[in-house]
């Protein structure tokens, strides 16, 4: 296997992580509350971060929080039996907010692999020289 199809297979496999990541969330941060709430929102910049490290990519944070954005659209939306698994708390908005916040977060800082390494030496001198 090459290093593109293997890249592609850890994308897939951190989006479906991201899936069991928010649905453990969406449970733990209610049922918790205020430990789950943070324990939920603590996985979920776990796995993005981790994802970001993993693959040296912000595609590697992006997967997974594209994985645990849907499913976490996917349980908000209502039923024709008028069930869901969200209620409208306080903490049910911030897991939400929370979870958007950090998969931004994580992205935006994911290292992007475009410079080259600064080490002790190489920090006084300009980008453009090295």
């Amino acid at each position: 296997m090459n290093a593109r199809a293997g890249r592609i297979a850890a994308y897939v496999l951190l989006a479906l992580l991201g899936g069991v990541v928010a649905v453990a969330g969406a449970l733990v941060q209610a049922g918790w509350f205020p430990l789950g709430l943070l324990l939920a929102i603590g996985g979920a910049v776990a796995l993005f971060y981790g994802g970001a490290r993993l693959t040296g990519t912000k595609v590697g944070a992006a997967a997974p929080a594209g994985g645990w954005m849907l499913v976490v659209l996917l349980l908000t939306s209502t039923r024709p039996e008028g069930d869901f698994l969200f209620g409208t708390g306080l903490g049910s908005y911030v897991f939400l907010l929370g979870g958007m916040f950090a998969a931004v977060m994580c992205a935006t800082l994911a290292p992007s692999g475009h410079l080259p390494p600064a080490g002790p030496a190489d920090s006084a001198r300009p980008v453009k020289e090295r």
